[in-house]
């Protein structure tokens, strides 16, 4: 499962690493769109978040109760406990980090990130990266990302360090 801040490349990454790895590839994000037929801002608006979060917990167990692949969580999805057990439980948390920087430049001109429609969306997006940062900390794999890095070796970034963590690619392949 690969979890982090919006912008981290948790979608773009768990694709490729997916096709390396020869397993399906989820992004919880795309399950809830297509589950309420709604857009995620649209939910925001209508719903709030608390309604949101809500929904992509339910989604992200049904998830997790499927066959083993590489799953994409949404940005705040790995803050609530009962998600960061229920990942635990199904598998391995990769925290894909990142600094501000690096996520601003990939996110400040997308208009479906609710999180940022404030009057300052970097300060909004720091203040997020701070005070996520201590929950995304308690992953199992930490994995950082830098400018200029294609997605490709960040896949091989992330498969490097499952196979030194042990016990995660070989299962797949016995």
């Amino acid at each position: 499962m690969l979890v982090g801040m919006m912008g981290a490349g948790k979608t773009a990454v768990g694709t490729q690493l997916a096709r390396i790895l020869g397993v399906s590839f989820t992004d919880s994000d795309d399950e809830i769109v297509r589950a309420a037929a709604m857009t995620i801002p649209e939910i925001f608006a209508r719903d709030g978040e608390a309604f949101f979060r809500a929904r992509e917990s339910e989604v992200l167990a049904r998830l997790l109760r499927g066959a083993p692949g590489v799953l994409s969580t949404g940005g705040g999805a790995f803050l609530a406990e009962a998600n960061r057990a229920a990942i635990r439980a199904a598998g391995v948390a990769v925290w894909l980090r990142a600094d501000v920087d690096l996520l601003w430049s990939r996110v400040r001109h997308r208009s479906h990130r609710p999180l940022l429609r404030t009057a300052d969306p970097k300060g909004t997006l720091a203040a997020l990266a701070a005070a996520r940062a201590p929950v995304y900390a308690l992953a199992d794999v930490t994995v950082d990302s830098e400018p200029g890095l294609s997605v490709e070796a960040m896949a091989g970034r992330v498969i490097a360090a499952l196979t030194e963590r042990g016990g995660v690619l070989e299962e797949r392949q016995a």
